[in-house]
């Protein structure tokens, strides 16, 4: 069986801790946290109290949105070294994730699934969405996804 994201994400912190990465240790901490706190808002709701690893990715492009979201703040307000940090961390947190889809295969992926279901107008947006997001999480930007669904389906 492959090492879970949790086990990466511990094993890297140790390996941060020894070599003294600061940065390195306080952005695993977070991811750590990030992934205890989902756990902690699963127990009441009869969901499974463990993350899967798709959930914990899920986690992961969240954080990154924030921080990307944070980084712009900080550069329209000029502050660069705050958004430098911002960036350091994105850099850190996307070792986590699987490679990226570029646009094309993104466009690729969502052609593939509205033929598959057959959808044909927006009504079927939720169900392309939701084989799109089982599928590939952690390797697309839904929110552009999103759109091409709008657009195909339109």
């Amino acid at each position: 069986m492959t090492e879970s994201l949790r086990d990466q994400v511990s094993a890297q912190m140790k390996d941060a801790m020894r070599s003294g990465d600061k940065v390195r240790v306080a952005t695993l901490r977070l991811i750590s946290a990030a992934f205890k706190d989902r756990e902690i808002q699963n127990r009441g709701t009869g969901k499974d109290e463990s993350l899967s690893d798709a959930g914990m990715q899920e986690i992961l492009v969240k954080m990154i949105k924030q921080r990307r979201e944070s980084a712009e703040t900080y550069e329209k307000g000029g502050r660069p070294e705050l958004a430098q940090a911002e960036k350091a961390e994105i850099a850190i947190i996307e070792e986590f994730l699987p490679r990226q889809f570029s646009v094309q295969e993104t466009e690729a992926a969502v052609s593939a699934v509205v033929s598959e279901l057959g959808a044909s107008g927006l009504k079927d947006m939720g169900r392309v969405m939701g084989v799109l997001k089982e599928r590939y999480a952690g390797q697309m930007d839904f929110g552009r996804a999103g759109a091409m669904v709008k657009a195909a389906l339109g």
